[in-house]
């Protein structure tokens, strides 16, 4: 199956709508509404800079496959940017189909193009398939950093500081 890739735009709001509202359900999360999940992509889409986009849609047989939600950081000390893919997800009906290989590697040849000199992700420790799939690509495994969240109460008392 051919796999195209590309970054999404304010005319994609539909499809990647259509993508997260089926993430939530693959995550056990509540259903999301089509329409709040639309006007919310949409508003997404139109804030981003197009200097550094967000969502990168992977579509197969003229469908929406899947997709890939990024943050890219300015460059650190050793002048390289980074960028943290936040989410990688394949429709159910296109996995297995290059789809997930399609959007990484995507995203490699966009850090490439533009000096960006690593991606870091997390995923589950338990999630021995999403281990499995970035070691085919000689993923490293890091384990001296921690991840950590703000949210909440956290988020509201760091405000407060």
């Amino acid at each position: 199956m051919a796999v195209g890739v590309r970054w999404a735009t304010t005319e994609d709001a539909a499809a990647l709508a259509v993508v997260r509202c089926e993430m939530a359900l693959h995550y056990r999360q509540p259903p999301l509404a089509f329409d709040r999940a639309e006007a919310a992509t949409r508003q997404w889409l139109t804030d981003e800079s197009p200097a550094y986009p967000h969502f990168a849609l992977a579509f197969a047989g003229g469908e929406v496959a899947g997709l890939a939600s990024v943050a890219i950081a300015h460059p650190g000390i050793d002048l390289e940017g980074l960028m943290f893919l936040k989410d990688l997800f394949v429709r159910d009906n296109a996995r297995n189909r290059g789809v997930g290989q399609a959007l990484v590697g995507f995203l490699a040849g966009q850090c490439l193009a533009k000096g960006i000199g690593r991606i870091d992700l997390t995923t589950e420790d338990w999630n021995e398939g999403a281990l499995r799939f970035y070691d085919r690509f000689g993923a490293e495994r890091h384990g001296q950093k921690i991840f950590l969240r703000l949210s909440g109460e956290a988020l509201r008392t760091a405000a407060r500081s």
